[in-house]
């Protein structure tokens, strides 16, 4: 067969190969833009249905759990006993992941995550509010001072006081959240603080009897 004759076979063949390629790219670019599409609605949907108590329950649960962990690092230097130790320590455990994981709620949500060293004294719009005006069982500047210069017995002594006012206050606040607010995810750690602190509030007065 001469080149003449093959020539019009090679170019229909050069043809069918480009409207495959043409159609494959296509067909990857259709799939691209649906995979695209179905990712952004996946993304959207990681907030999940929220409201805005579950928003003012993450903004107000955040720097409460913040100065528990303060206040709870201050066991291991200062506190003389084991069992106030003990319970520093799992306090640290249990809240530091709750804080991580409420920051990633409201970063989903495109709400502001409350910055570090955020004031004691500063309160949440929505929040129940203690009689000095600050959040629900916070203490102020004033009261961390105090613990910071206290040590040994009366460091334990003032340590589980004021650590049941603010786990009180916390369980107040996830109450609230558990009744009104509309994020499962939020609902369920609200529910598990509940929990905790309550259990932690009953062993914290049996510490505090037991020193009486």
């Amino acid at each position: 067969m001469t080149s003449t004759t093959r020539s019009p076979f090679r170019r229909a063949a050069l043809a069918a190969v480009t409207v495959s390629a043409a159609l494959l790219l296509t067909a990857c670019g259709g799939d691209g833009e649906s995979a695209s599409a179905g990712s952004s609605a996946s993304a959207a949907a990681s907030g999940g249905a929220h409201n805005a108590q579950d928003v003012t329950f993450a903004q107000g649960m955040i720097p409460h759990h913040r100065q528990a962990l303060e206040m709870a690092g201050l066991a291991a230097d200062r506190a003389s006993s084991a069992q106030v130790k003990d319970l520093a320590a799992r306090i640290e455990k249990a809240q530091d992941p709750e804080i991580e994981k409420m920051s990633g709620w409201l970063k989903a949500w495109g709400e502001d995550v409350p910055e570090e060293g955020a004031s004691a004294d500063d309160s949440m719009p929505g929040m129940d509010h203690s009689g000095s005006g600050g959040m629900a069982g916070m203490m102020d500047d004033a009261g961390m001072k105090t613990l910071e210069k206290a040590s040994g017995a009366a460091f334990d002594t003032a340590f589980l006081t004021l650590m049941v006012e603010h786990h009180e206050g916390a369980v107040a606040m996830a109450g609230t959240e558990r009744d009104k607010g509309r994020y499962q995810a939020a609902k369920d750690t609200a529910g598990d603080i509940v929990t905790g602190q309550t259990a932690e509030i009953a062993e914290m007065k049996g510490l505090l009897a037991g020193k009486s």
